[in-house]
């Protein structure tokens, strides 16, 4: 048999990606869920992986369900979900991102929260982010760091130009500067020039 710390594991990422009708030893009722004595723990933690399943997959229905209902029923859309008891603004978070987010690029191994980390960017971004999720088991919160660190790196501002700095003798010096007067031009600016001429092999 398995340690116990294994198998819950196991039931945990095998549950991840799918939808799997709850299990039969719970039995669940319009307030409370009933379950049969003696379960061992990886039964229960299956049930708990599922129920933890079915609450973010009702999630995405509700966001496609107010998708369909506004491009449809604009006019009443907004009285018709009131009969539902969550905030109209959640309700409105949840519609955003699955319009964002359609079906087809949906990972069923991350959470609603994963997609709406990334709902704001772009549909090839989307996907690229997600793929990093999956791949490394990054929680929500850990791809929303990712996510900023890298939006922050783009959007920074061009870094000052480089200073380089020489070590050189006096004697030398004076000759750069007598040359960079007989050019008419600063020290600076002949020196670069200098430099560039023969990176560029002209010099």
């Amino acid at each position: 048999m398995a340690p116990i710390g294994v198998s819950v594991k196991n039931i945990v990422s095998q549950g991840a990606a799918t939808a799997a009708p709850l299990h039969t030893n719970a039995v669940t009722r319009r307030t409370s869920l009933l379950l049969r004595e003696g379960l061992t723990i990886e039964e229960w933690t299956r049930i708990g992986v599922q129920l933890d399943r079915t609450m973010d997959s009702s999630t995405w229905w509700l966001g496609d369900w107010l998708v369909y209902g506004r491009s449809r029923f604009p006019e009443r859309y907004r009285r018709v979900i009131e009969v539902t008891a969550f905030d109209y603004q959640t309700l409105r978070n949840y519609a955003w991102v699955a319009n964002r987010v359609p079906p087809p690029r949906r990972r069923p191994a991350l959470s609603f929260q994963h997609h709406a980390e990334v709902a704001a960017l772009d549909a090839a971004l989307q996907s690229e982010w997600l793929a990093l999720a999956e791949q490394n088991r990054w929680s929500r919160n850990r791809l929303r760091t990712e996510v900023r660190a890298a939006l922050r790196a783009v959007d920074a501002p061009p870094t000052e130009d480089d200073v380089l700095r020489l070590r050189v003798g006096n004697g030398r010096m004076d000759l750069w500067r007598a040359a960079a007067a007989q050019a008419g031009e600063e020290l600076a600016q002949w020196m670069t020039q200098r430099l560039d001429e023969a990176s560029s092999g002209d010099g």
